[in-house]
């Protein structure tokens, strides 16, 4: 058990009307919880109520979306994660009947229940300038009747939550959202009574919140999430922030604030991935506190994804509050297991940003989005987990082949579930892919979900047996009831094209694991769209070598979420290291590449480098698998992981989580 001291994370808070039984906030997240289209279903119930029964005190949800004043004849207009819509959810009566039933749960865990108000889409703005770098959509600048009827609906679905059991309303101004686009310079071009200086730019934000008081009175908690900088050209910067928070202060009429720091596209993002530091921008909280001086909560966000951390911001005086949104996806427990001193079982965030890439920039439909996290693979399965997770009706000797990370959550799940477990893995450490992206820049913070899984074997009782290779005889020799293999998969090398063989040729997973170093100047030969290809480039060119990719796509970084997009580019102008797109190699001799542009087929030459390095994705190592099979000696069989498709770490986790809760 730990002895780390929690004297104010599990403290009691008022919040005006609203007593906060600790410090830990699940910030609003849009996680996409719901599976019926928005109504808060049972889905969505257990998805944020575990956090409440797990100990995180404040649940903020999902967003709500408000209703627009169109046009006559435009359409309801739909975006990535935005819309502009005439009839917004929480005017459905069955709606506002599931946010009671939400309340209720929320309650009897103990938390309270705060819901967010927010008018996002790029269709209608302050003045007519993009709403966000991330879009190119031009919005209408709207009139003062249009505004009239947006600042009443603030008020209208304020009451209709208070009157559903909300403890409390948090107005959403900022990230792109409508009152964003006023309080912004950049957004901001009026010379009516909207635009202006710091304290005209807050009107509509102040009478939005007026209005909301002269429905709600005193008998609900109110406050605004804000932007601590826009980190956008143009944009405000933290000074100007700081003058318009204490004007808003000074009104009266809020409760809290909810402040954090960053861009929805560029650098830093406002869901910062693992390349920032924990908590980076805390001094915004603290600036936000000294400027509001006691009168209103402060609540930071901004990774944090540890409850020693959290403790530590508030004993320095950053905040009143801790959104700890994430750390409460990738464990739902953690507030619990701080509190019992159980640190050493706590899932952590690995700040991969699946989460929100997967749910708010999604365009699968609402009726197949789930929540997705790459370290828990009960997140968006939590309604399949509680009906599936038993004890395993017969103790089974499981053998587990390969301790990545589908082999290690398939150990682990299955020896929750009584199984005798035995994991074979033939190098000297657990972690296998996981250990390797964790050599990267920016992403030793996956070294915790090998911390978790090596905690997990230990504590579960799991026989671990490394530098053990998983043959059929070594697996027949223990006798097993069934085996998993998870033998995960293999840098892929690119059929037919000349000379990938020669010596100064090397794949990107040896460069990271130290098996292969490359010369001074550096031709990197890329042919996947994720993070692969700049966190090897940006390896390599730490080392202080010369480095060029050359990529495949008319864009590097085409699967990668739009929060964590910007800080990767940063980085890789910050080294120095060229992209050259739309090109497909076609050969490789001593000299130079050969390559032939993706669409148009035109040949080009690139010479002068001392090593080619490729990271062309893995192609699946099912061997084992098949030799056990063919062999016919174990009843029982699986595949998981890479093994049967090289996917991403979350399809990994749940692959094999699932396979063990077959057995």
């Amino acid at each position: 058990m730990s002895s780390v001291r929690f004297d104010r994370l599990f403290s009691p808070l008022q919040v005006g009307p609203m007593r906060v039984p600790n410090r830990i906030c699940e910030t609003t997240n849009s996680i996409g919880a719901s599976a019926t289209g928005g109504l808060l279903d049972e889905r969505f119930i257990e998805h944020h109520v575990a956090k409440a029964r797990g100990g995180t005190g404040w649940i903020g949800s999902e967003t709500w979306l408000l209703n627009s004043p169109l046009p006559a004849g435009a359409r309801d207009e739909f975006y990535p994660g935005a819309a502009a819509v005439r009839t917004a959810l929480w005017q459905v009566p069955a709606f506002l009947g599931s946010v009671g039933r939400f309340c209720d749960e929320v309650h009897k865990a103990g938390a309270v229940a705060v819901f967010q108000l927010t008018h996002l889409n790029h269709a209608m703005a302050a003045s007519p300038v993009p709403v966000t770098e991330t879009y190119d959509y031009v919005p209408h600048q709207l009139d003062d009747a249009m505004i009239e009827f947006i600042l009443d609906t603030y008020a209208d679905a304020a009451a209709a939550a208070q009157a559903a059991g909300a403890d409390g309303i948090e107005l959403h101004c900022a990230h792109e959202t409508l009152p964003h686009t006023f309080l912004s310079p950049v957004t901001n071009l009026r010379n009516d009574r909207w635009g202006g200086g710091a304290r005209e730019r807050i009107r509509f934000v102040v009478e939005a919140l007026e209005r909301i008081r002269s429905r709600t009175g005193n008998r609900l908690a109110v406050g605004i999430r804000i932007n601590g900088c826009e980190s956008r050209q143009g944009g405000y910067d933290h000074m100007a922030m700081r003058e318009m928070t204490y004007y808003l202060g000074e009104t009266g009429l809020l409760d809290f604030v909810n402040i954090d720091v960053g861009h929805g596209w560029g650098v830093h993002a406002y869901v910062p991935p693992s390349f920032h530091g924990h908590a980076d921008y805390r001094e915004a909280g603290k600036a936000a506190r000294a400027d509001l001086d006691g009168k209103v909560a402060v609540l930071f966000s901004g990774r944090v994804n540890d409850p020693v951390l959290a403790e530590e911001l508030l004993r320095e005086g950053c905040c009143d509050l801790v959104g700890m949104t994430r750390a409460g996806i990738a464990d739902p427990e953690f507030a619990n297991k701080a509190r019992e001193g159980r640190l050493i079982e706590i899932r952590r965030c690995i700040g991969c940003n699946r989460c929100i890439a997967e749910a708010v920039h999604s365009y699968v439909p609402d009726s197949l989005r789930a929540p997705m996290c790459s370290v828990n693979p009960a997140i968006g399965n939590e309604l399949h987990w509680k009906s599936a997770f038993r004890p395993a009706p017969v103790a089974k000797k499981v053998v587990v082949a390969g301790a990545g990370a589908a082999g290690l959550e398939a150990a682990r799940v299955a020896a929750l579930r009584g199984h005798r477990v035995t994991v074979l893995e033939q190098g000297k450490k657990v972690g296998g892919q996981l250990r390797i992206a964790a050599n990267a820049p920016g992403r030793d913070s996956f070294g915790d979900q090998i911390y978790f899984q090596e905690n997990e074997m230990a504590r579960l009782g799991v026989d671990l047996r490394l530098e053990t290779p998983a043959t059929v005889e070594a697996i027949r020799k223990l006798s097993p009831d069934a085996v998993i293999v998870a033998t995960g998969s293999l840098p892929r090398v690119p059929q037919g094209i000349p000379g990938t063989g020669l010596p100064h040729v090397m794949q990107g997973w040896d460069v990271l694991q130290g098996r292969a170093v490359p010369g001074r100047r550096v031709a990197l030969v890329a042919q996947e769209d994720y993070f692969e290809t700049p966190n090897v480039a940006e390896f390599i060119a730490e080392s202080g070598r010369e480095v060029e990719i050359f990529h495949k796509s008319p864009q590097l970084g085409t699967a990668i979420d739009r929060y964590s997009l910007g800080s990767v580019f940063e980085r890789l102008e910050r080294h120095g290291i060229r992209i050259h797109t739309n090109l497909r190699l076609a050969a490789i001799d001593a000299e130079g590449l050969d390559f032939v542009s993706a669409f148009g087929g035109r040949p080009l030459r690139h010479t002068g480098f001392d090593s080619v390095v490729l990271v062309c994705g893995s192609v699946p190592e099912a061997s084992l698998y098949e030799q056990l099979k063919a062999d016919g000696s174990i009843a029982e069989i699986y595949l998981a992981g890479s093994a049967w498709v090289p996917r991403r770490i979350a399809e990994a986790t749940r692959h094999g989580a699932m396979v063990a809760l077959e057995i």
